[in-house]
């Protein structure tokens, strides 16, 4: 599938015993026809109260904490097979919620944000962390810095840009953002651009999956970012390369994602090897 040209695999691990190894998620990814950027595992429920744990895997085998754009996926796959209703997933950042509406835009409830240091987390202390001290090139002139940081379930850092985001060589300072010191368990990053309180062009470099045509939690943190810097309300439609999200910063402090997903074709794979075949299209 494909949230918003993010690439999809959902996996049906229904009644089945293990798990998607790093093995098989990397096998899978070699294979262009199979390239991806998180596998969303769909196992059964663990929790009273939800219909299914998800799993989340990168392509390069780490486990991921959330992902909006393959939630949005798990869902339509969800509503087609049970009819439209508001389902509760379990995942490890935690519980979920999320519907299709009539209009085959979905909708994803992706919980409350968090700002503390420790819980995004930093290797250090920040005592405020709408700008932290983090930069790429030269000290007296620096190509990125300052960036917002805050956590979605998984970490983000947001640098906030004046000048068109393609401008940026993200594929060059992407990887050496994602891995700095600064942040233990890695981090997202984002390049953002604010063209109006409604309105940010947004560019991803994906922890575990590099550059990406969409990043749902991304999108929440630069939303998230901006209203908490007075950059942007608390509503605002996020451009990807690959499309619109719209992203709302509710009163209650949780933070919804909507936007589309496509089923693109079916296969069976072992979830031990990454063995695949394809048995229909879409």
């Amino acid at each position: 599938m494909n949230g918003l040209g993010n690439q999809i695999i959902v996996a049906d691990m229904r009644g089945v015993d293990g798990r998607v190894t790093p093995e098989a998620a990397i096998a899978i990814n070699a294979r262009a026809e199979t390239r991806f950027d998180q596998i969303m595992a769909i196992h059964d429920p663990r929790t009273p109260g939800t219909v299914n744990y998800i799993e989340i895997i990168n392509s390069d085998g780490s486990r991921a904490q959330a992902c909006g754009n393959g939630m949005r996926c798990v869902i339509q796959t969800l509503t087609a097979e049970k009819g439209r209703q508001r389902f509760t997933f379990e995942t490890v950042a935690g519980i979920l919620f999320g519907e299709e509406e009539a209009n085959g835009q979905i909708t994803v409830d992706m919980g409350t944000p968090r700002f503390a240091w420790y819980d995004i987390p930093l290797a250090e202390e920040f005592a405020d962390t709408r700008q932290i001290e983090l930069q790429i090139g030269p000290i007296d002139a620096p190509v990125l810095h300052s960036p917002s940081a805050m956590s979605m379930g998984n970490p983000h850092a947001t640098f906030w840009v004046k000048d068109d985001v393609w401008s940026y060589a993200l594929d060059r300072f992407g990887p050496l953002l994602e891995n700095h010191p600064i942040f233990p368990e890695r981090a997202n990053i984002g390049i953002a651009q604010v063209v109006a309180t409604d309105k940010i062009i947004l560019r991803v470099w994906e922890r575990g999956a590099g550059l990406t045509e969409a990043c749902g939690t991304a999108a929440c943190a630069a939303l998230v970012n901006g209203a908490r810097t007075r950059r942007t309300a608390r509503k605002a439609t996020v451009t990807l390369p690959g499309g619109d999200l719209v992203v709302e910063w509710l009163d209650n402090d949780h933070v919804t994602l909507t936007g589309p997903a496509e089923r693109e074709w079916r296969g069976v794979f072992d979830p031990s090897t990454g063995a695949w075949t394809r048995s229909e299209a879409a």
